[in-house]
């Protein structure tokens, strides 16, 4: 049996993400980064180091201020514009090839902002359970966090100080360590948003919850178990109808439905990496009728079992 893990890393082992640094960028006053839409897959990230920045709200919302520290995720991937506030036109940009990351910079003055740029790649079906459950556009504050030693902000500081150590310098090895420590990034840029007071609604506001934290962690440990609503409430200790109201109010989805998104998500693993029948696939992720498997997964991935295998031996099988 394997040992038990908390939600995060239960979830991060179904739905792996690999961190990759593009750009650092140094720009002075007045500069401006408009940002196309990413490709599918693809959860384009910027950290802060040093200045300031701020995000547009394509929506027509107020505008976000991000400050040194600072760590935003672009969770679905949509076009996205970065600039220093001024509405000044831009300095023009250069780039620059160093041995393990490009730098792009321009010849404005003042306050200099000192950003890294990146993205997460996901294979399907993990980016739809995780863009399913984030919301568009993540900030994750590390100088919101605690200050006592071991606190997730300060963990966070000290990895955003070995990124940037590493892509000013060219050491052996730079390259693979800076997209290592890029994909150590999600998972705590993620803890981060989760242990925040403000965490946004979905996933992460479910997880901050510490009266439904039992819920959360025996359906990523046990997904295959005949959860019910009783069943879950009694492991929170409050009412069927306490755990369906704070559901709803935290994840906007029912219990059920991440139930049934996190079983998907392993099916469609499986039915990828492994030559299972599919009847054995449906019993490993709690469905006793294959039938009944065979319909919940058309109507959730679209398509059927036997096509989505076909698919991923044509695409190479595994991720």
């Amino acid at each position: 049996m394997p040992p038990p893990m908390d939600w995060l890393s239960r979830l991060l082992e179904m739905t792996p993400v690999r961190g990759r640094l593009d750009l650092r960028c140094y720009y002075g006053a007045p500069w401006r980064i408009d940002q196309a839409s990413a490709e599918p897959g693809e959860i384009p990230f910027h950290v802060v180091l040093a200045g300031s920045a701020v995000l547009e709200d394509p929506a027509g919302g107020p505008p976000q201020h991000l400050a040194p520290g600072d760590i935003l995720l672009i969770a679905q991937g949509g076009a996205h514009t970065l600039h220093d506030g001024s509405g000044s036109k831009p300095a023009p940009a250069r780039e620059r090839a160093g041995l393990n990351v490009t730098f792009s910079e321009n010849a404005g003055s003042g306050e200099r902002l000192d950003m890294l740029c990146g993205h997460f790649v996901l294979a399907a079906p993990h980016e739809r359970l995780l863009r399913g459950y984030l919301p568009p556009r993540l900030v994750a504050r590390a100088s919101a966090g605690q200050d006592e030693p071991g606190a997730t902000a300060a963990q966070v500081a000290s990895l955003v100080s070995l990124m940037r150590t590493e892509s000013a310098a060219e050491h052996l090895g730079g390259h693979a360590m800076l997209n290592a420590l890029s994909t150590a990034l999600f998972a705590l840029a993620l803890r981060l948003s989760s242990e925040s007071g403000d965490a946004p609604a979905g996933l992460l506001a479910l997880a901050g919850n510490p009266r439904l934290a039992p819920a959360i962690t025996a359906m990523f440990e046990r997904p295959a178990h005949p959860w019910t609503l009783p069943a879950l409430a009694r492991l929170c200790n409050v009412s069927r109808a306490t755990l369906v109201r704070l559901f709803n109010d935290s994840l906007g989805r029912s219990a059920s439905d991440l139930l049934t998104d996190i079983r998907m998500t392993l099916a469609a693993s499986e039915l990828r990496k492994s030559n299972q029948s599919t009847g054995a696939v449906a019993e490993a992720v709690g469905y006793q009728s294959e039938a009944a498997f065979q319909r919940a997964f058309k109507q959730h991935m679209g398509v059927t079992p036997a096509r989505w295998r076909r698919q991923a031996a044509g695409n190479g099988g595994g991720n």
